[in-house]
């Protein structure tokens, strides 16, 4: 059994946990699977719309699938949700991560 079921099977049993949400869906990432990851992210953000984590990744699985626009939007929603919950060091990463897709064009 690969540590992604392992982690799906957890969320089986406990499918509210926003952890194991965003570890399976980290899994699949790093599986390459960058569709299933995005289903997943996406899943993930609109049951738990506060969990920055979600956007700074969502918005790396867009940049490898070079939807950079998707990309932007992503963080730029992020950058806001962390900034009103204060969650700076999230906002300084998301905002570094943002310009650099800016300057690559």
């Amino acid at each position: 059994m690969s540590r992604r079921e392992k982690l799906e099977e957890l969320l089986a049993a406990d499918p509210t946990d926003t952890f194991l949400q965003y570890s399976v869906a980290m899994e699949y990432r790093s599986e390459g699977d960058l569709q299933a990851a995005e289903a997943r992210f996406q899943t993930l953000l609109n049951a738990s719309p506060d969990y920055v984590p979600t956007y700074f990744r969502l918005g790396e699985v867009y940049a490898e699938l070079d939807r950079i626009t998707d990309a932007r939007d992503v963080l730029t929603t992020g950058i806001e949700t962390a900034m009103r919950i204060g969650d700076q060091h999230a906002v300084g990463e998301m905002t570094e991560f943002r310009a650099s897709l800016d300057a690559a064009g």
